[in-house]
């Protein structure tokens, strides 16, 4: 059962704070369970205790990615998450790289998460990863059985990626397909890159569509201003970390200093 009312969620623009794991098990560069588990927890902490709204863990040091995962990587971030869920009152959600909405969707409904994000929904995508296809009628399957309330959040023209798709690089049409073709409840735009910020003509472009629209990458404190007021939340992560490194720990001062930026008080 989902923990938030979505709608009332959304309306708060919420800053979403990136849970970077470390390496899992089954992962070219594998580290102790353990110490991803202490990390990710600590991570949490930091970015609630700096005054974001919510944070969404994603196996990103499990690179290379594959397109979907192993068991063992379901196994590995349902115990994190389920860690996380406990140790923070706040929502959480899940991204299984590079785009296994299934068992995103899986883990947030045996862990109580709150939403999932899903890299490739209702597009087709060439990637580094291969080409990904279109996924929203898996993962709607897999919420009707469950009678699962978790929200998706889907990436629309996603980064490192190159849509294949009839609507090509158009965010408009992009947005409605998510939407109302793929039942997503809200739609995510980013920059090429992770770490690159859009440009905010594309996110007006899909707010166009009638679609609830995160910013997905590249905010940082000295840009905040420019999607403040177009944008019904965000997601960070590489900012967060001390020296924007992904692999360092979540940093509180930035965290508090981006907060700032965002809800328009001094920095």
């Amino acid at each position: 059962m989902r923990k938030i009312d979505l709608e009332t969620f959304l309306s708060k623009k919420p800053l979403i704070g990136m849970v970077h794991l470390l390496p899992l098990p089954g992962s070219v560069n594998a580290l102790p369970l353990q110490k991803v588990l202490d990390r990710a927890v600590k991570d949490a902490k930091t970015i609630i205790e700096g005054g974001m709204d919510a944070v969404l863990v994603e196996n990103y040091g499990d690179r290379p990615f594959r397109k979907r995962v192993e068991p063992i990587t379901v196994a590995s971030m349902t115990l994190i998450v389920a860690e996380i869920s406990r140790k923070i009152e706040a929502p959480v959600g899940v991204n299984v790289l590079r785009y296994d909405a299934v068992s995103a969707l899986s883990i947030a409904h045996v862990t109580g998460a709150d939403f999932i994000r899903s890299n490739a929904y209702t597009e087709t995508v060439a990637t580094g990863e291969g080409i990904l296809e279109p996924i929203a009628w898996e993962v709607q399957q897999l919420k009707k059985r469950l009678n699962s309330e978790t929200a998706v959040f889907a990436d629309v023209l996603v980064k490192h990626g190159v849509t294949l798709s009839a609507h090509g690089d158009d965010y408009y049409h992009a947005a409605k397909e998510a939407v109302e073709r793929g039942l997503a409840d809200a739609v995510i735009v980013t920059g090429r890159i992770t770490g690159e910020p859009p440009q905010p003509k594309h996110i007006l472009e899909a707010k166009k569509s009638g679609a609830q629209v995160l910013l997905g990458s590249g905010m940082a404190p000295e840009n905040a201003h420019l999607y403040r007021e177009i944008i019904d939340g965000a997601i960070v992560g590489t900012y967060l970390h001390e020296r924007s490194d992904w692999s360092a720990p979540i940093s509180l001062e930035r965290v508090r200093k981006l907060v700032r930026s965002f809800r328009g008080r001094e920095a």
